[in-house]
């Protein structure tokens, strides 16, 4: 077995530690993370909206500039993964069960419950809703995840780095990163890759357990949700196994396929016409508003700054603190591909898919709201499936919709136990099997535990938090990697 680093070591006693923490005193564990959390959000809000902006901008001028043209590689390199197989691998790491989670609720819940300025159930809060929703979901999120994966990849790819996120800064702080300053990187990304995804495990489970119970009356109890967890573990191991090649790249092309066939079901069997025309007056609005929505931070008016404040804020806290795990794996199968070809199609592709996907289910659901069906009486992770209950062919949609969440809840625990494999072999771009199957087993162990005693919102808090000092290191990042490309463009001319 390859030998696991120091990161590992002291990672998993970290982990160990807060585990305990949130098994012993839940309720003190996440009343002590959500005052700091909150506290963050109040004092930091400006700062989140700012980093998130200028990424988005300096993105766009990197696509536009000279370096678009370097490739992450050698110059003979070409893509590893066809055109579908990378976007799709992108597409299940980066958003996977939230998209199926969230379609119908979060717009619904802009809609009918809290919109962000207009009355609740008006025709403004309607298309208020799904702006705010590809906001959440679309150019912000995968322009910092395209900045962060872009440094990895050139890094790891083009100048032969380990894949770690402290060989980034090497043009700043040179051999320094090989020592406890790069260590210290280096735990925080594991850290923060670990929970993020064990907490999203436990909302696959809640989910799957959601849709079950809806359509079959099983009981929505911890022990099934253990049920599904163990079962999914099995099989993402089995797939991890397998290796990337196989296991990552298939599963990821059935989640495409299958979101797809739910996507046009709903879009067919929903609204059509007035899907369509939602889509194309809000998403032009969206697009036409990016900027002024970016940066507003509400300083005058305290209902919208607290709006933002749970909802903005918590969002770019939330993808930033997932940056390392999606970020990483993104640029792992991106090797081959120019600057420009990679940022382009990491920002567009699945900012409009999220679009056209929020817009579907979310104008399928605010309808039926405005229709006198209350969506909003039932549970998140049930909102689906009672949405589902009022169209036609509502059961099979459900099936597949439980089918895609464990689908996309493998292969985000799949592409998670490969990242924690690199992170804690010193970078290599296969760690070995029984690396990933220790973390896979952790990851879930952590899911159930955490479930156990309802500690997924404790430790939610905890990687928010986490994520403040590793936005520092992003914007390390930002200039080690353009004082590394101006350095490769003049060495290309020579």
């Amino acid at each position: 077995m390859q030998k696991a680093s120091k990161v590992f070591y002291i990672t998993f006693a970290l982990i160990i530690l807060t585990v305990a923490f949130g098994v012993i005193a839940p309720e003190t564990f996440e009343a002590a993370t959500g005052s700091i959390r909150n506290y963050i959000n109040t004092a930091f809000g400006w700062y989140y909206l700012m980093i998130m902006g200028i990424l988005m901008i300096f993105v766009g001028i990197i696509i536009v500039s000279p370096y678009g043209k370097i490739r992450l590689g050698k110059d003979s390199d070409r893509p590893e993964f066809s055109t579908f197989s990378w976007i799709s691998m992108l597409f299940s790491a980066g958003m996977g069960i939230g998209l199926v989670f969230y379609g119908a609720s979060e717009p619904l819940s802009h809609f009918a419950v809290q919109p962000p300025t207009a009355e609740p159930g008006t025709d403004a809060a309607f298309k208020e809703s799904l702006q705010r929703t590809y906001f959440h979901w679309g150019i912000h999120i995968w322009t910092m995840y395209g900045m962060v994966a872009l440094s990895l990849a050139f890094f790891q790819f083009r100048k032969g780095e380990p894949a770690l996120i402290s060989s980034t800064l090497k043009p700043i702080f040179g051999d320094k990163m090989n020592g406890p300053l790069g260590t210290l990187v280096d735990v925080l990304a594991v850290f923060a890759t670990v929970f993020g995804v064990a907490t999203s495990l436990g909302f696959g489970a809640a989910q799957i357990n959601g849709g079950i119970a809806y359509l079959f009356g099983a009981p929505q109890e911890y022990w099934v949700q253990m049920i599904i967890i163990g079962v999914v573990t099995i099989l993402f191991i089995i797939s991890a196994w397998s290796g990337l090649n196989k296991g990552i790249k298939y599963l990821s092309n059935v989640n495409m396929i299958v979101a797809v066939v739910l996507l046009v079901l709903v879009l067919i069997l929903g609204p059509t016409l007035l899907i369509l025309n939602m889509f194309t007056e809000t998403f032009g609005e969206y697009i036409q508003n990016l900027i002024s929505m970016s940066f507003k931070s509400a300083p005058l008016d305290a209902d919208n700054r607290s709006w933002l404040d749970g909802w903005t804020i918590f969002y770019w806290a939330w993808w930033i603190s997932w940056a390392p795990f999606v970020s990483m794996f993104i640029a792992r199968i991106s090797k081959g591909r120019t600057i420009r070809e990679f940022l382009t199609g990491v920002v567009i592709a699945p900012t409009v898919f999220g679009s056209i996907w929020f817009a579907t289910f979310g104008t399928t659901a605010i309808n039926l709201q405005k229709s006198g069906i209350d969506l909003t009486a039932f549970p998140t992770e049930q909102t689906l499936f009672a949405m589902f209950n009022e169209l036609p062919f509502g059961f099979v949609m459900s099936i597949i919709a439980i089918l895609l969440v464990s689908t996309f809840f493998i292969t985000s625990a799949d592409s998670a136990t490969f990242v924690l494999g690199m992170q804690s072999t010193r970078g290599s771009l296969l760690p070995s099997n029984q690396i990933k199957i220790l973390w896979g087993i952790a990851q879930s162990m952590i899911a159930a535990i955490l479930l156990s005693v309802g500690g997924l919102a404790a430790v939610q808090n905890t990687i928010i938090i986490a994520a403040l000092p590793f936005s520092f290191v992003i914007i390390l990042m930002l200039f080690a990697l353009v004082k590394a490309l101006n350095l490769e463009l003049k060495m290309m001319k020579k």
